[in-house]
């Protein structure tokens, strides 16, 4: 890289080397705009080298999100990333697309679509958007009903599971609903369907199912919940509906279990959101919520805006956006198609496999996650008395990896694991290889003395400082008697 001129002071100095500029010899103010410009050569150096010191995406298996996407894709994003996904009559082909995305995953999804008919649904930046979406619109039907048959409608409340993600509490804050939530046990880390129909009450808004836990990848039995829903409805005369939050599972259970009955094949369900970022393998930043039927979506909650040149309906939280993620995923489900998702989902599953296995030829773990769900392997120590799962989770680092460690949510919250999700790009040589980096870590811990349980830490440190205080009290008593005897020496008579 060649830097030809500096800029400010009116100097004309000639730099040959970025890393023998003085831009790189100074420090940058770190929360003040500078005063004054620098080469974007020098900018771009200074970025990237503490880029550098991020963990490597593909390693990072905490996380569901895309990491790789073919070379093809890539170029897609990048001559479409100066476009804003709102100004649909500028873009047309864009806001196309998006409407064949959505009406492919509501094929996907089974909506009662006739021939001729197009389905409901919006593109997001994530399913966290598209749960807020989804919830608003509960909570407006809801508040509807309510208001016609003349009966208070400040008190909404929805019922989940505890291991919903945090998302759904935002929701909750945000927007004033009370979230009654299904407490789980040891053991049993998903909603279970009977005690969340014994919560629902004639406020309740929603039940919201889970496909696909964040904890343990396990899905919960929609079909059980909608038939226990059903007999409520029928003995109370209310008409409590469902959202499936099926950020994780959604681009899963089509290819690998058809047969699950989960989607808008049950009656009750009226929602569905799932994130396109995840297994519909598109990088970070697209949701997709899809509604069972026009009613399901009060109109009132759609805006219509004429400033960008035409009339176009938005029910978004935000407003501008890229256009590269909704393009992205228009890519994928065309050159995938049906094959190519349940191929990739097999292989993502087959691969999960030899990682349990792996670990399980260890003797040293549980294994918490269940085979038909998620591509995930959650897993405990069998003993943690000696060293627990956040040591191995820090050790694992050292060789790159990323592998969280948790705590279960209540009533389960004395349950610690570590998960790795399977990811596309994760393939069955790098699974194992990160048991082999599992046994030395293992092999490592076993060598070192045992941490002091967390629980006797202050505890702990109450006895140091005591002691400390008892000897410090010892070494006073102690000078204080040598002062007194060499008085006395001095000071005796013969």
């Amino acid at each position: 890289m060649v830097l030809s001129h500096g800029v400010g002071g009116g100097s004309d100095e000639s730099v040959h080397s970025t890393f023998a500029s003085r831009y790189v010899r100074a420090s940058l103010p770190r929360f003040r705009m500078p005063e004054q410009s620098i080469p974007k050569e020098a900018a771009y150096q200074i970025i990237n080298d503490e880029l550098m010191l991020d963990g490597n995406p593909r390693l990072n298996l905490a996380s569901f999100v895309t990491t790789w996407m073919e070379p093809e894709c890539d170029k897609l994003i990048q001559a479409s990333v100066n476009k804003n996904y709102v100004d649909m009559d500028e873009y047309p082909v864009t806001t196309e697309l998006q409407n064949r995305c959505v009406n492919m995953i509501a094929h996907l999804f089974n909506a009662p679509l006739g021939d001729s008919e197009t389905a409901v649904g919006v593109g997001t930046v994530g399913s966290s958007e598209a749960i807020m979406l989804a919830g608003l619109a509960f909570k407006r039907r809801w508040q509807n009903k309510m208001k016609a048959a003349g009966k208070p409608c400040d008190k909404p409340n929805i019922v989940t599971g505890a291991n919903v993600q945090v998302c759904w509490e935002k929701f909750a804050r945000y927007f004033e609903v009370e979230l009654k939530e299904v407490k789980l046990s040891e053991g049993y880390y998903v909603m279970d369907p009977q005690k969340a129909v014994d919560m629902v009450d004639e406020n309740t808004i929603c039940v919201a199912a889970i496909l696909g836990s964040t904890l343990n990848g396990e899905f919960e039995d929609v079909k059980l919940l909608n038939d226990l829903l059903t007999q409520k409805n029928t003995e109370t005369g209310w008409d409590t509906p469902i959202h499936v939050d099926a950020a994780s599972g959604g681009f899963i259970a089509p290819f690998l279990y058809p047969e699950l009955e989960w989607d808008f094949r049950l009656p009750l369900v009226k929602s569905i959101n799932v994130s396109g970022h995840k297994y519909g393998l598109v990088y970070a930043g697209i949701g997709w919520c899809i509604w069972r039927t026009k009613e399901d979506l009060p109109e009132e909650l759609i805006f219509h805006i004429n400033y960008l040149g035409a009339d176009q309906p938005t029910f978004t939280l935000n407003f501008s956006k890229g256009s590269s993620q909704v393009i992205a995923q228009y890519y994928q489900l065309i050159r995938l198609g049906f094959e190519g998702y349940k191929n990739i989902m097999e292989n993502c599953q087959e691969n999960a496999m030899v990682l349990k296995q792996g670990l399980e030829k260890t003797g040293r773990f549980n294994i918490v996650s269940k085979d038909n769900g998620v591509p995930l392997v959650a897993f405990s120590l069998k003993d943690s008395s000696r060293h627990n799962e956040f040591e191995i989770s820090d050790f694992l680092r050292r060789f790159g990896w990323i592998v969280p460690a948790y705590t279960m949510p209540p009533d389960a919250q004395h349950v610690t694991v570590l998960r790795v999700v399977i990811r596309e790009d994760f393939s069955r040589t790098l699974a194992e290889r990160l048991v082999l980096d599992i046994e030395k870590v293992l092999h490592e811990l076993d060598g070192l003395p045992a941490r002091a349980p967390s629980g006797d830490l202050a505890a702990l440190a109450a006895a140091e400082a005591s002691q400390r205080d008892k000897d410090k009290q010892r070494e006073v008593i102690s000078l204080w008697k040598r002062a007194v005897l060499a008085k006395k020496k001095t000071n005796g008579v013969c």
